[in-house]
């Protein structure tokens, strides 16, 4: 039951995410991602959801986050990112960036876990 709430609220996540892409400078990318995300969570309602899945979306999700890193590690305040809903520089941008990849590699990793208990 919990795990249903949990998977419906981060699917409404996804798309949402994927519905404020407009004004985004690579918005097609970020679409593309947070729309196979919301697939991810809505396979799972399925009998039989595919285990490929999640697992490439978390190593994806993983490996793009860490790429990031370097280039906002002391250069954006958590301030910052939060301040204005607009693009201030590229560094706020790529944090914004990694926010959203650690919501697509959380819920893809409970995924991956849970398919790996059942």
């Amino acid at each position: 039951m919990i795990f249903t709430f949990c998977n419906a609220i981060f699917l409404i996540i996804y798309l949402l995410s994927t519905a404020v892409q407009y004004n985004d400078p690579d918005a097609l990318l970020w679409v593309l991602v947070y729309l196979a995300a919301a697939a991810m969570c809505a396979l799972q309602f399925s009998a039989n959801p595919p285990p490929w899945l999640p697992r490439a979306l978390l190593a994806i999700s993983v490996l793009w986050m860490g790429g990031l890193m370097p280039s906002i590690i002391g250069q954006v305040s958590p301030g910052e990112i939060f301040a204005s809903i607009s693009m201030q520089t590229k560094a706020v941008e790529e944090a914004r960036e990694i926010g959203g990849l650690f919501l697509v590699s959380l819920w893809a990793g409970v995924l991956c876990y849970r398919q790996r208990a059942h």
